[in-house]
């Protein structure tokens, strides 16, 4: 939730690109228990400027090979697949992706 702390490099980033994020990011970031309304608000936002990629007969098959070749979660898989159904780069601060080499990852330390 590196966008709430007001971390500048990734506003930059972000508004020089069309964002698209999966659906379980959007439920990743709407579900977490420590929300105010004005974080609910900024991610609301956020949101609106995305373009969201639901899940589709694809992206279950890029899931599938995903899982049967990685030890990852199933969201995360599902976030990959999305990225990968798309050929687009997945942005993330996540460790775990950078295993998954089918994959253009730009991986954001702060």
């Amino acid at each position: 939730m590196y966008f709430l702390d007001g971390d500048d490099t990734l506003a930059t980033l972000i508004n020089r690109q069309q964002p698209y994020i999966s659906f379980i990011t959007e439920l990743e970031l709407l579900s977490f228990k420590s929300l105010t309304d004005a974080d609910r608000r900024i991610i609301q936002g956020f949101l609106s400027e995305c373009i969201i990629v639901d899940v589709n007969v694809e992206i279950k098959k890029f899931v599938i090979d995903i899982r049967s070749h990685y030890s990852v979660k199933l969201p995360d898989a599902i976030v990959a697949a999305s990225a990968l159904y798309l050929n687009l780069p997945l942005f993330t601060a996540n460790s775990d992706f950078k295993k998954l080499k089918e994959i253009d990852i730009i991986f954001y330390e702060k």
